[in-house]
């Protein structure tokens, strides 16, 4: 099989697939025919192909993807404008603290916030496929500890943590993941409605029974 052969037939499955593939997955098309280093070759040229386009293709940490490219995202959006899910700001600020100071266990996450963590929040999170319990430290009680998944990576388009925006201001790693959703991100932060749930709660909490 030619390169231009081998090319579309990876494309045709990329385009096709509901999930990221990873090159092992991928190398089945061709019976292992393509050795894992061919392949990559294959990919990074079909990106370049792509690169004038709609779609672009990506490495995120489940594997390869098509997607859309976040300049297409306001287009996109009139077909589906269903608003994305509510987050509150403490699941923010508790996703925010899992992934940069991970593996935590509540306990840290509540001296970092300075308030108690609530358990429907971490279960927000697990149920969304962010977060995950990796093991237990080895200290009084063996806390659970958290970490994120590769399901909150393929949601921002990343492979690894490492690509996680810097944090500017370590007390602060929220200011981070919504830099990362102004640089395109597909992570739904919603963090505007998320500050107007907080001030809603906290007048209703100052209204007089």
């Amino acid at each position: 099989m030619n390169t231009l052969d081998a090319k579309r037939v990876l494309e045709t499955a990329l385009l096709c697939a509901s999930q990221p593939l990873q090159v092992r997955e991928l190398r089945q098309l061709f019976h292992d025919e393509l050795g894992a280093d061919t392949l990559k070759h294959l990919l990074e040229s079909i990106q370049q192909d792509w690169q004038q386009r709609g779609l672009e293709l990506v490495n995120v940490a489940s594997g390869w993807r098509m997607q859309s490219r976040p300049e297409m995202r306001d287009f996109l959006d009139r077909l589906h404008p269903e608003k994305p899910p509510k987050y509150s700001r403490a699941a923010m600020e508790t996703l925010a603290i899992i992934a940069y100071r991970q593996p935590v266990t509540r306990g840290d996450m509540e001296d970092i916030r300075g308030v108690t963590v609530n358990s429907l929040v971490i279960k927000q999170l697990e149920d969304r496929g962010w977060v995950e319990v990796i093991g237990h430290r080895e200290t009084v009680g063996r806390p659970m500890l958290y970490a994120t998944t590769r399901q909150f990576l393929d949601d921002l388009g990343l492979s690894s943590l490492d690509q996680l925006p810097a944090l500017e201001n370590p007390h602060n790693p929220l200011d981070a993941l919504a830099l990362l959703e102004e640089n395109g991100g597909t992570l739904q932060l919603s963090l505007e409605n998320a500050e107007q749930e907080l001030e809603a709660s906290e007048d209703q909490a100052h209204r007089p029974s």
